[in-house]
Order: C-alpha cells, then sequence, then structure tokens
C-alpha cells in the first residue's frame, strides 16, 4: 500500500531540512558560551578545513584566550583536536589539546607535538585552565583558555586536526590529504579579519623548491636533452651542434637535479614520523642512474670503436630509464606536495608539448632516413648498371 501524499509530503520536507541545513552549518548559528561565565564568545569562524570551527575571545588585560573548538569526529572512533604553536605555522613544535570519546566519556589529552612523530602528553608550555570537552550530535568540543604571551602581538598560530581512531588510549595517525597538511593558520586575535590563511612555512617552502627543482631537472631539461640526441642529429648541417646541446641540457639537469636531491634528503630528516618510500626508493635509483649516466661523457669511445656498440646500449637504456623514471616520481611528488591544480596542468601541458614534440620529430625523422637510403640505393644500382657488373648488389648473395 502506498503512503498517503501528506505523509510522502512530509518525509520529502523533513529530508530536505536536515539535508540543508548539514550543509549551510555555519558558527554563528552555533552558541557555545565560556565556561563559568556563560557569556557569548567574541568571535567565531568557519575554518577552512576538516569541518571545524573555532570560537574565541581575548582579553588583553590579562592576556586570555578563551577558546571553544568544534570539530566533526571522523567515523568509527575518531578524535579531534585544537592548539597553538608559539614559533612556526605548522604541526611540530605545536601545544595541541586533543579529545576523544570512549564508550560515551569524552577523554581529553594535552601533547606537546616535539615532532610530526614525537607526540608527548603532558603539560603544555602555555598556561592553560577552564579545560573540558563535550560530545553531541556527531560533533566534539574543546573548551580551553590559554595564557598567550604579550610579545606575540595581534596574531597566534593555530593548527587543527582530526583523526580516524584511537588505540588503547593513543592517538592513531590521522590522513594526509590536502585537508589535513592544511589545516593551519594565524588567528587574529582581535577578530577584525578573522582567520588568516597560514602562509608557507620555512618546511612548505623547501618542499616547494623541493619539487620545482626536480620537476625543471629531471621532468623537462632531461627529455629535452633525449629528444636534441635522437632527432637533432639526424641532419648532417647540426653536427657538432647537437652534441654540445645534448651536453649542456643534461649536465645543467643533473646539476639541478643534485640541489632537488639535497632538498629531499633534508626534507627526509626533517619528517621522522613521515616516509614516502616509493617516492625516496624511486629518487635513490634516479641519481644513481644519473651519475652513472654523467660518467658516459667520459668514457665515450671513438666512433669506431670496437666498444663503441656496447658504450650506445649501456647510455641509450639508461637514459630512457632515467625518463621514464623520472615522469613516475614526479607525479608521485605531486601527491605527496598536493599543489594548486594548476601547477600540474601546467607540468602536464609542457610534457604533452615535448611529447607532440617527439612524435613529429620521429615522423621527420624516419622520412628523411628512408629517402637517404633510397638515395643511396638508387646511387648504387646505377653505378652497377654503369659499370656492367651486379655482382656487388647488395641484394645479392
Amino acid at each position: 500500500m502506498a503512503p498517503p501524499p501528506s505523509l510522502l509530503f512530509f518525509l520529502l520536507l523533513t529530508l530536505f531540512i536536515t539535508i540543508t541545513s548539514s550543509q549551510t552549518q555555519k558558527c554563528t548559528t552555533q552558541k557555545p558560551t565560556i565556561p563559568k561565565t556563560n557569556t557569548f564568545y567574541s568571535h567565531c569562524i568557519d575554518l577552512p578545513y576538516l569541518k571545524s570551527f573555532i570560537h574565541y575571545t581575548y582579553n588583553p588585560s590579562n592576556s586570555s584566550l578563551s577558546v571553544a573548538f568544534i570539530a566533526s569526529v571522523p567515523p568509527p572512533s575518531g578524535w579531534v583536536s585544537w592548539g597553538l604553536n608559539p614559533t612556526e605555522t605548522g604541526m611540530a613544535g605545536t601545544q595541541a589539546i586533543a579529545a576523544y570519546s570512549i564508550d560515551g566519556v569524552v577523554k581529553i589529552k594535552t601533547l606537546d607535538i616535539k615532532s610530526y612523530k614525537v607526540l608527548v602528553p603532558g603539560k603544555l608550555s602555555y598556561e592553560v585552565w577552564d579545560l573540558s570537552a563535550e560530545q553531541s550530535g556527531g560533533l566534539i568540543r574543546i573548551y580551553a583558555t590559554f595564557k598567550v604571551p604579550k610579545g606575540n602581538g595581534n596574531e597566534v598560530n593555530q593548527v587543527w586536526q582530526v583523526g580516524p581512531s584511537v588505540t588503547n588510549g593513543k592517538l592513531d595517525v590521522h590522513g594526509f590529504a590536502s585537508e589535513n597538511l592544511n589545516a593551519k593558520g594565524k588567528l587574529n586575535l582581535s577578530g577584525g579579519q578573522g582567520f588568516i590563511g597560514g602562509g608557507v612555512d620555512s618546511r612548505t617552502k623547501n618542499k616547494n623548491i623541493h619539487g620545482i627543482l626536480n620537476a625543471v631537472s629531471w621532468g623537462v631539461l632531461f627529455p629535452l636533452g633525449v629528444i636534441i640526441a635522437r632527432y637533432v642529429k639526424t641532419f648532417p648541417s647540426a653536427d657538432p651542434a647537437w652534441f654540445y646541446l645534448h651536453v649542456g641540457c643534461q649536465l645543467s639537469a643533473y646539476a639541478i637535479g643534485v640541489a632537488g636531491w639535497a632538498t629531499g634528503l633534508k626534507l627526509g630528516s626533517q619528517s621522522a614520523g613521515i616516509t614516502y618510500s616509493l617516492h625516496r626508493n624511486i629518487g635513490i635509483a634516479l641519481f644513481t642512474l644519473a651519475t652513472i649516466q654523467i660518467f658516459a661523457l667520459f668514457l665515450r669511445p671513438a666512433k669506431d670503436h670496437k666498444f663503441r656498440f656496447y658504450w650506445n646500449i649501456y647510455h641509450h637504456s639508461f637514459g630512457y630509464a632515467i625518463v621514464i623514471m623520472s615522469l613516475i616520481n614526479i607525479f608521485k611528488g605531486f601527491d605527496i606536495l598536493l599543489p594548486e591544480k594548476r601547477w600540474k596542468t601546467a607540468y602536464i601541458g609542457v610534457i604533452a608539448a615535448l611529447g607532440v614534440i617527439a612524435v613529429l620529430l620521429e615522423v621527420i625523422t624516419w622520412i628523411v632516413v628512408l629517402k637517404r637510403k633510397s638515395k643511396k640505393t638508387n646511387n648504387t644500382y646505377d653505378e652497377h648498371n654503369h659499370n656492367g657488373d651486379n655482382r656487388e648488389h647488395p641484394f645479392n648473395m
């Protein structure tokens, strides 16, 4: 039996209101109050990542910052955290408060985050009081008041995060998606400008430098050098210019690549708790092959030397392997760095352009080579006919 139209309309209306309210939830619709005083917070911000909100009041008379942090709890039994970083805009050094629920009871931990791997429970470097937490409606609310040093000016570095689960009272590692990595920024204590984007800290800057250096070296210059060596040398008029262009591209690629590899080592030493094994291993193999390839310049035998054939195999196979590994690792790097989409699109455009150029040059090269062979064959045939002797024709046994 079909439900009456009025009941169906009521159910659809309820569903619409539920979906609309969940999609349009704003901090202004929330009304948390400061513990003990039961007064509303002066400012609130819809944080741009992880479905989180911050309510706060700054009291300049005693330099205290009262905060209510509200975030959706990740399933199945996740945790949420918020904290201040006295020195950086990133996670390392953050003095954080984390909360999670076990059997309906909300637990609180204070964490001195020494590094991405070292989370030390215990007293924070900030003085904190009125600390509490509660859970309802799929949200956890953390309340706290921080003593903020007056020398910080009108801004503080805030960092927030959510994680999927808690094991034996220990917070399990959070995700490394773009939202997780970007959950940081500066908080304007006066509320005049609200949330200020976290900008670029030193570690993020090093990651950007690492990505740019490797994309330019292994991802652009090295393939360009291969294209020059494979196609430009076909034309006699380009000899020996093609050789110097090829060597120039490869040496430049290697020099810039060494700088990119060095920044990668530095980033690895700064991120003890984060390891991108595949990206790192490909990078090590790539750098090793490129170093061996550089020696090809000094080990290059003369064209008529008996080892030139084997040198060609070594030089060409290493070169193509480096190009393939470079492209794979650069896109692995994009997945790790998560830059704006336009940067990845721009690089794909450059590689696509090099690919189109390579295809066109491949066709042109084959046309030139086949015409050259055809001309040589015809000249040989005419010469043999003129001499009246066919015994040395190339098709004769």
